[in-house]
């Protein structure tokens, strides 16, 4: 596939940072707006869509916790210094497509980066988003498909127009606490409109329009998230 999922830049986002300090906490500058983003739940108890929940005071500069353990959640307030906590990056630096497979569909083409997956269940509804664009030739399983991986935080999932094109969501740039409702957990960090994220050794991960950061500590994918939150 040659044309990238990266978000468009533009010189708003530009402005913004994220920096991964050494078992501390995310650094965020630029002023990027914070908010409670709530998984939506349909009738027939699959996640569909967001609602977007308490908003944090907007603040020039802040730090988010990553250890887990903060008492002031989201907010880092140095309990990482009080308790064993090893944030080593374990990430791949490789670009999303290459760590992406690939489903074809009649209409519609998926990637799929399974070790980005944060474990929002979006992609369940409907048969899953895989048999979807594999059926993506009828309009119904195309929108369902397009909506699934949109939803999908982590950007594990895109689904792509046959000429090559991804369909991303358009997000302005801002950080979301995500809150699993069903199972009154706090899920990971999810950045938004092309937020660079800047490691500990001071290389930037490649830039993209969605991702989720770990916020439990217990992530194996530092500084993603893997889905360990829900675990208990």
């Amino acid at each position: 596939m040659s044309k990238s999922s990266r978000a468009p830049h533009s010189r708003k986002a530009a402005r913004y940072r994220i920096k991964v300090t050494e078992n501390g906490p995310y650094l965020v500058s630029g002023g990027v707006p914070l908010s409670q983003q709530i998984i939506c739940v349909d009738a027939d108890g699959y996640a569909h869509g967001w609602r977007e929940g308490e908003k944090y005071e907007a603040l020039g500069e802040y730090a988010l916790c990553r250890c887990g353990r903060s008492g002031h959640k989201p907010f880092c307030d140095a309990t990482h210094l009080q308790v064993p906590f090893h944030g080593a990056e374990t990430a791949s630096r490789k670009p999303y497509l290459e760590q992406a497979r690939e489903i074809d569909g009649p209409d519609l083409k998926l990637t799929d980066a399974e070790p980005l997956c944060a474990y929002s269940r979006f992609c369940q509804r409907a048969g899953t988003i895989w048999k979807l664009t594999e059926q993506s030739s009828d309009p119904e399983a195309r929108k369902t498909a397009i909506e699934e991986a949109g939803d999908c935080p982590s950007g594990r999932l895109v689904e792509w127009e046959k000429d090559g094109a991804a369909i991303e969501p358009e997000f302005k740039p801002s950080i979301g606490v995500v809150k699993v409702p069903e199972e009154d957990k706090l899920g990971p960090l999810w950045v938004r409109g092309g937020i660079p994220i800047e490691s500990v050794d001071g290389a930037t991960y490649e830039v993209r329009n969605r991702v989720t950061l770990c916020r439990c500590g217990k992530s194996a994918n530092k500084p993603f998230c893997d889905g360990k939150h829900l675990e208990g």
